[in-house]
């Protein structure tokens, strides 16, 4: 099937590692420039080196914080400069590896973690998506893709799960807001997936339940477990970039203000 994006441009937030270099990497795969945004400029100059040798597309690194609005505008204006245009936003960003987040009891919550979690997450997207709108209505077809997480589905995490939450109302809003200017807007919740971080992630589970660290995933999502899905394995980054790339594609019309959950079949409710 031919999606159509050949010769379109794109700019992938958190697009150095995890998820958004996955996605960064397919969209190229399908003869889309890219320009990558995260905060450490030797990994993301890496990844866009890298990027690029396996494509042979432009791939433009550009080093920015979503929680800062000049950065965030300054970062969409040298994209759409350097690749000559934008149609497609995917928002990857997240906080990084290891910061604080608003998880546990109510009474242990600090503030300061909560609003960082939203600053980065939600309000990050937000401020992409602002600065991207304009360049994506001047070409008059667009794609703004965002990248949330199953905590907005599951009790726990009170920053992670109400930012994911968030991000779905964001979807929805802009989809209405801008469909009249040929511009979709989609929402994906992936799961428990595969990237540069999972053998650390993996070893500290082998720890915390001591068993040999080739016995965790097998165990983790065996039938039986609650942790599992139901493909009964890790689902892994490159597949949750298919799915961002059919939605970033001109096969895609008919999918715009909605959230995609792609999981592989984690947990066992019924949504409708």
């Amino acid at each position: 099937m031919d999606l159509g994006l050949n010769g379109k441009r794109a700019l992938v937030t958190g697009g150095s590692l995890g998820i958004g270099k996955a996605i960064a990497l397919e969209l190229a795969r399908e003869g889309v420039d890219v320009a990558i945004v995260a905060r450490t400029k030797d990994r993301l100059e890496a990844a866009a080196s890298e990027l690029a040798s396996q494509t042979g597309r432009t791939v433009v690194p550009l080093v920015a914080d979503v929680t800062s609005r000049e950065q965030v505008d300054r970062a969409v204006a040298q994209a759409a400069e350097r690749l000559g245009g934008l149609h497609i936003l995917v928002n990857s960003g997240s906080a990084p590896g290891g910061s604080a987040s608003a998880t546990g009891p109510i009474e242990t919550v600090v503030d300061e973690d909560l609003l960082q979690d939203f600053n980065v997450k939600y309000v990050g997207a937000l401020r992409c998506a602002r600065a991207a709108i304009p360049y994506l209505t001047q070409q008059g077809w667009g794609r703004i893709i965002n990248i949330s997480g199953t905590n907005a589905r599951n009790a726990g995490n009170l920053s992670g799960g109400a930012r994911n939450g968030s991000l779905v109302h964001l979807t929805k809003t802009l989809a209405v807001q801008l469909g009249r200017y040929g511009i979709t807007v989609n929402c994906i919740h992936p799961g428990t997936t595969r990237t540069e971080r999972t053998p650390r992630l993996l070893a500290a589970r082998a720890a915390e339940l001591r068993i040999p660290l080739d016995e965790v995933e097998k165990r983790d999502f065996a039938y039986e477990s609650p942790r599992g899905n139901s493909i009964c394995r890790m689902v892994d980054a490159a597949e949750i970039a298919y799915l961002a790339v059919f939605l970033a594609s001109d096969r895609a019309w008919a999918v715009s203000g909605e959230l995609v959950v792609a999981t592989g079949g984690a947990g066992r409710a019924v949504y409708y």
